[in-house]
């Protein structure tokens, strides 16, 4: 194979592989609670260690405006998938569904996200 076409190659590739590292949102459960509700959110992600891991997950209104963030404080390499909550989000009164967005360390927010129902 020549070296342009193995250049292009990389080239297209190169997106995809970036991609490959970003966090899921696996699942999410919500309750209803007297402070608002509480999210548990299982994601996935292939953590390494310190240096790249899913650092944090977040819940968004349906416009894209946060409402509530929880901060991941350490790498899961021996979790996978792995659950954490959040609890005393408050949504717009009259929302029905939220989305839910994950983050890395080092490939920042997912771009990709959950849509949940409400209780």
């Amino acid at each position: 194979m020549s070296i342009a076409r193995l250049l292009c190659a990389a080239l297209y590739l190169a997106p995809l592989s970036a991609m490959a590292d970003v966090p899921v949102v696996e699942a999410v459960t919500v309750r209803a609670g007297s402070d608002g509700l509480t999210f548990d959110v299982t994601l996935s992600h292939p953590d390494t260690g310190w240096e790249h891991y899913a650092d944090g997950w977040r819940v968004l209104d349906m416009e894209g405006n946060e409402l509530g963030m929880r901060v991941l404080h350490h790498p899961h390499v021996d979790e996978q998938p792995f659950t954490r909550s959040l609890g005393g989000v408050v949504v717009p009164e009259g929302a029905t569904q939220v989305q839910i967005e994950a983050r890395c360390l080092v490939d920042g927010w997912s771009g990709q996200t959950m849509t949940v129902m409400l209780p």
